[in-house]
């Protein structure tokens, strides 16, 4: 076998493991348990899907409240309704700060992360501070995304697979749309953050006019400072992207010189 072509799949295959265990093992196992929460059907989510969030949210952010001998007990948190996000890995993280919300009561500001499936962390109260200033809650914006979002990464497992299993000059070019990941996200998540900001109410307290929110970086909201930074999930679609660029390059120079 040409040497190229076994880096290729090596390449690939790292980048399909972290695919699965940060994003598409954890959205599998947890898919439907939000709903099933919500309604107050606690007593029906799976084993399986307790073990996957205990394992998943160890040294996670929890809402301050939340019970401390809850934390990391999925069960414990839904008898006690406290405050429960996705199970999957967070790609982006965003926190407010202001007076009214003191360090000593929120060390961390306000903070919430988005996942490929939903949301965690301070969402109830960031919903609230939301509707403050006339913008609508987070789970208006994103239904498409969070309900194709499981069936889009287990085709795009299925296509790494086909890349990894076959060598074909089309099926080469199905890698480039994980090395897209990165790219894709920001760009949703950008225009959902302009849709939020332009499409204010008139039921905010607090009147302000249509903004564009900080993307990357620290910015100003009325009162309240805002922080948007990657997390880790973000960095785990980097590394996904990068070895799906590595393994495109390795596969093509290898089929080029083999054609020779």
């Amino acid at each position: 076998m040409h040497p190229s072509l076994t880096k290729a799949r090596i390449f690939a295959t790292l980048a399909l493991i972290i695919l699965t265990f940060s994003f598409t093992l954890p959205m599998i196992a947890f898919h439907g348990t939000m709903n099933k929460i919500s309604e107050e059907k606690g007593d029906e989510v799976s084993s399986l899907s307790k073990s996957v969030w205990n394992i998943y949210n160890k040294g996670r952010y929890k809402s301050v409240t939340t019970e401390k001998d809850a934390y990391n007990n999925l069960e414990k948190m839904i008898e006690s309704q406290a405050e429960i996000g996705a199970a999957s890995l967070p790609i982006w993280a965003v926190s407010l700060e202001a007076p009214n919300y003191p360090k000593a009561a929120f060390p961390e500001g306000i903070p919430v992360y988005f996942h490929f499936d939903g949301y965690s962390g301070e969402v109830h109260e960031m919903n609230t501070i939301n509707h403050y200033v006339g913008m609508d809650p987070m789970w208006v914006g994103g239904h498409l995304e969070r309900a194709i979002g499981i069936y889009a990464l287990l085709s795009l497992s299925l296509a790494m697979i086909l890349f990894i299993a076959y060598n074909n000059k089309i099926l080469n070019y199905l890698m480039l749309i994980p090395a897209s990941l990165p790219l894709l996200f920001i760009a949703d998540y950008s225009y959902w953050l302009y849709w939020f900001g332009h499409n204010l109410h008139d039921w905010g307290a607090f009147k302000i006019k249509p903004f564009m929110p900080t993307v990357f970086g620290d910015g100003k909201i009325a009162q309240f400072t805002t922080h948007s930074y990657p997390t880790i999930g973000f960095y785990m679609i980097l590394a996904i992207s990068l070895l799906s660029l590595l393994a495109f390059f390795a596969k093509q120079k290898a089929m080029n010189e083999m054609e020779q």
